[in-house]
This record gives structure tokens, sequence and C-alpha cells, in this order.
């Protein structure tokens, strides 16, 4: 038996677990840092890149899923260690006013936590999606899944942000303490019984790890495919570690209004993968270059616009900023859409392994897009007025932000969403 759709709703509540939790970390606890704490934007750029950074370990768990199955297992743990490793960052911020090298060593063992959570449980679900969905689903299933974790980061950041106006150490604490707590019980009813009423795993070679991800790296398909995910990505998440600290030192914004701001710009990513959903699986409108590219050059605008904003203090961030999000959620979608539709293709039961390597490169060009985004305005504000400063980095992701929309234009195939014949997908993308 496949995933019918309600199991599908039901992994995809699993996704909606892991991405409410991860924009604690990204997002609020990386504002109380830099604005509350006056700490550099490196520092939280730097524990968000290490928690990225470890998710290098994403093909190693795919290929555990590959070979080992019980899936589930490692979703659960996954998650249970992603909350955990949240919770110990919320005590870091807490504790870094009174006793900062403390609460900075165990920000550090927190976000290490959270990258091995994130890595665990993100590749094993995806790897059961892979595996169990049928393959004229497999391009409406990471649609509803993505859409669902898109769903979770929007209503827990504008939650969280209402709940911590005004901002204290206790709300916080309670805050992400309900959050993680929730996910964990959440993830394991949603999960629980679905790999074993599924066909989820087929036998594959009883090959060591770095033989199979040889095999793998050996596909044309996977190789190119890698190498877009990784440029793409480095643009998209550039502006994760400076959008806050923006609203903040620039227009104003309190605690909660800038928490509320991030949950505005990914209710806009929302808006674009439903958008993108229904037009090219629906109405069959548009290929998945097209809305790639589409996506990329909506998304460069939309930085210029942010930038300039803050060079002419106009109050029309807010707008501004779900126009972004409803960019980044057009190329978003037609990316995954892809990327699901790949895994299946090449040698058989390597679905883990393939969507582990995409992961990881997924990972480690978040890590490094938010990394250089704060340390260049770091570096930038020694000489220039704020405002200049964090214009020049949105400016510098907008050009990012072009070159992917050419990477994908000589990358991506111009097929349709729909289903395709195996003879059809001739190269990543379809």
């Amino acid at each position: 038996m496949k995933l019918s759709w309600v199991q599908i709703m039901r992994l995809g509540l699993v996704q909606m677990c892991l991405g409410a939790i991860v924009v604690l970390t990204t997002s609020t606890l990386n504002r109380l840092m830099v604005v509350e704490l006056a700490l550099p934007a490196l520092v939280p750029g730097f524990l968000v890149a290490l928690h990225y950074g470890i998710q290098i370990t994403r093909p190693n768990w795919g290929f555990r899923s590959d070979t080992q199955g019980n899936r589930t297992a490692f979703i659960i743990g996954g998650m249970a260690a992603l909350a955990a490793g949240a919770f110990l960052a919320a005590v870091g911020v807490v504790t870094i006013p009174a006793q900062p090298v403390f609460g900075l060593v165990l920000s550090v063992l927190a976000y290490a936590l959270i990258g091995v959570g994130v890595g665990a449980s993100g590749t094993s679900l995806l790897a059961l999606l892979a595996t169990a969905t049928a393959d004229h689903r497999r391009a409406a299933a990471a649609t509803i899944t993505w859409l669902m974790m898109i769903f979770g980061i929007a209503v827990t950041a504008g939650t969280v942000g209402a709940v911590l106006t005004p901002y204290t150490p206790r709300l916080l604490l309670e805050s992400v303490g309900i959050v993680t707590l929730g996910a964990v019980i959440l993830t394991t009813l949603a999960v629980w019984g679905i790999e074993a009423r599924v066909i989820a795993l087929r036998e594959a070679d009883p090959a060591p790890f770095r033989e199979g991800m040889a095999q793998i790296w050996a596909e044309p398909k996977a190789r190119a495919f890698t190498l877009f995910i990784f440029l793409s990505m480095s643009a998209y998440f550039m502006q994760e570690l400076i959008l806050e600290p923006y609203a903040g030192l620039v227009f104003g914004f309190g605690v909660g209004q800038s928490t509320q701001l991030s949950g505005a710009q990914n209710g806009g990513v929302f808006l674009g993968m439903l958008a993108v959903g229904i037009a090219a699986t629906g109405l069959r409108l548009g290929t998945l270059r097209q809305w790639v590219i589409a996506g990329c050059i909506g998304s460069a605008l939309s930085l210029i616009w942010i930038a300039m904003l803050g060079q002419v203090q106009l109050g029309l961030l807010v707008p501004a900023t779900v126009t972004l999000g409803f960019f980044n959620g057009m190329f978003a979608v037609a990316a995954i859409g892809s990327m699901m539709a790949l895994a299946g293709r090449g040698r058989d039961a390597r679905e883990g392994t393939r969507m582990g390597l995409w992961g990881a490169a997924q990972a480690l060009a978040a890590g490094f897009g938010g990394l250089l985004g704060a340390a260049a305005v770091d570096l930038l504000r020694l000489w220039l007025p704020v405002n200049t400063a964090f214009g020049l980095v949105f400016l510098a992701e907008a050009v990012l932000f072009l070159v992917a929309a050419f990477i994908a234009l000589r990358v991506i195939e111009a097929s349709r969403g729909g289903r395709k014949p195996r003879s059809a997908l001739a190269i990543p993308g379809e």
C-alpha cells in the first residue's frame, strides 16, 4: 500500500512541528540577541550556521533510513532532540545577561542539538514520503507538507510575537516550552503506525555509506540538482538573520512587532506556495522552470524595495516583507516539487540518501547565507550608517537571486508539474 491523502496530511503535521520549533531559534532568539542583548549579529549568525552545518550528517541519516528501516523512530527521536535543543537555546538567551560565558556555551550546545534533531527527523520524514508516496502524488505531497510547515512557522511566529508583547524572560521560557512539548506530542500521534501500514522501504544494496554516496554522486542529475539547491538556497536564506534586527534598528519595531513581521513574511511564503501549487498542478499553468525563475526575480525586486525603504524611512516594511515571502514561496514550491520527483529516479532504494544529500546542500547553503548576511552587516556598520549597511546586504542578496534565476534557466528543464513518464525526466527539476 501507498500513503493515502489522510496519511500524507498526518506527515505534514510533523513538518509543521519542525517549522514551528525552528522559527523560534532563527527569528525570535536571533532578534533578542542582537537588539535586547546588544550582541553582534555574528553571534546568532554563528549559532544558526552551526545548526545548519551539523546537518551535513543528513546523507548519513537518509542512508540509515534506506538500509535499516524504522524511520518512525528517527522521526520521533529527532523531534525530541530538536525540542530539547530549542528549549535549552531559550535558557541560554535568558542566562547570557547574568552569566555571559555559561549562556553562550549553553547556546552552542543547544544549537548543535537542534542541528542533530532537524537532520534526523527531517531527513527520515522526507525519506518516508519519497518511498511510500505513489508517483502521481509526489508533487502534491511535497506541496501539502511544505505548506503545512509554513503554516506552522507563520502561526507560531505570530502567536509567540503577540505573547511576548511586552517581553519578559519568563514569558519567553513558557512560550518556547509549550511549543516544543506540544510539537513532540503531536509528532508522535501523527506518525505513529503509518510506516507499518505502507510499503515504506525497499531492500537496498548492503553497501557501506561511502560507496552508497559515491553511487548517488555518480548520477549527473543528482549532481546538477545539488549544485542548483546550494546556490539558490544561499540566496534564499541570506536575509533570515538580518530582517528582524533591520526592523528593530532602522524602523523601531519592538520584539513582538518584529516577530510578527517574521510571521507575516512566512504567511506570504504560504500564499506563494499555495498559488503555484494550484496554478502548476491544478490548472497546469506554466512550467516548474518558469515558476522558479519568476520566484527568483520577484524575490530580487522585493529585496530592492526593502533596501530602499530603509533609506527613505517609509513605513511600508510589512507589505514589502509579505511580497518577499510570496515570491520566496513561489520559488521554493517549484524547487521542492522537483526534488520530490527526482528522489525516486536513478538507482533503486536510495530515496533517503538523495533526500539527505539535497537536504545537506540546503542546510549548508542556509548556514552559509545566514552567516554571510550577518557578518556583512556587522562589517559594513563599522563604516556606514545602519540603514545603508543593511540596504547594501539586501541588494547583494537580490543579485544572488538573479544569478540563481540564470542557473535555473540552464539546469531545470521546461516541463510542466503534472505527472510525466520516466523517459521524460531527463534532468533534475521536473
